[in-house]
């Protein structure tokens, strides 16, 4: 074989290598999807995007609680943690004092990979008991926490990929530093901090364990955030431990339910970022 024949095959061998990586990555999203459709779908109906759940023991209802209370959850956690962790992601792209910076990144990468339930645990003594009861500011405070590092790690990284001769030219014009900094490096930044916002709020969608600390869950509508709200990952695990054959189809939806609001925010996040012409 020569050289040029041998070069081939081994391009065709390693094309097909990567198609098969790229196979790998997406098969566990698909089989998962297509099993919760399988489980699920038939308990998908109008019934369960509007009624509350049902007594114990009767089939029927809903999760329209669960739903609202998810949503509820994460713009709590949106509204707490997206302006935090996007302002500290910019001062330790920006900021001169390596040292500070250094400190704030270990640390941001300590609290990243912190079990979800001690941040449940944190949130249920520093919020829950001195407010003497469950509620969804508790829920959404601990969901925020979690966010935090995500949306600050991805945002750092984001404006550090700007380009330093976009900033040299608006300083040389005579532009303030902090000006420079939000008309130029945060709008250039912008389609990777909007990614990066959405990627930490599909995260925290399906936390369960910081939710059984502080949100509790709630069979009804709440009617405040100093109350216990419901939520699709508190439901979903309720009905899947429950006996009910019914509750366990009901648990099935609303995973896929949860899956399909995920993809909802990643879709949200692609056309968002999305460059007029681009992909």
């Amino acid at each position: 074989m020569t050289n040029l024949g041998r070069r081939r095959l081994i391009d065709r061998l390693m094309r097909r290598l990567a198609a098969l990586a790229a196979g790998l990555v997406v098969l566990p999203l698909v089989v998962i999807f297509g099993f919760l459709l399988y489980q699920g779908g038939t308990a998908v109906n109008l019934d369960f995007f509007t009624q509350l759940p049902k007594p114990v023991g009767e089939p029927g209802g809903g999760m329209v609680n669960a739903i609202v209370g998810s949503l509820v959850l994460l713009g709590l956690a949106g509204l707490l943690g997206l302006p935090a962790g996007i302002l500290a992601g910019l001062y330790l792209a920006e900021s001169r004092d390596r040292r500070l910076t250094w400190l704030v990144r270990f640390l941001a990468d300590v609290l990243n990979g912190v079990p979800s339930i001690v941040i449940g645990i944190f949130a249920y003594t520093v919020v829950v008991l001195p407010m003497r009861g469950f509620s969804a500011l508790a829920g959404g405070i601990a969901l925020a926490i979690i966010m935090i590092p995500v949306v600050l790690r991805t945002t750092e990284e984001m404006v550090r990929l700007v380009p330093a001769s976009l900033r040299e030219a608006a300083l040389a014009l005579g532009i303030p530093e902090w000006k420079v900094i939000l008309r130029v490096v945060v709008p250039t930044a912008r389609a990777g901090m909007v990614t990066g916002a959405m990627v930490a709020i599909a995260r925290i969608a399906g936390e369960t364990a910081p939710l059984l600390f502080t949100a509790f869950g709630n069979r009804f509508w709440h009617q405040g955030l100093d109350e216990p709200i419901a939520a699709l990952p508190l439901q979903i695990f309720a009905y899947a431990i429950a006996p009910y054959d019914d509750w366990h189809r009901q648990a099935w939806a609303g995973a896929l339910v949860l899956i399909a609001l995920v993809f909802l925010v990643s879709l949200v996040a692609r056309f968002a970022t999305r460059r007029p012409g681009g992909a």
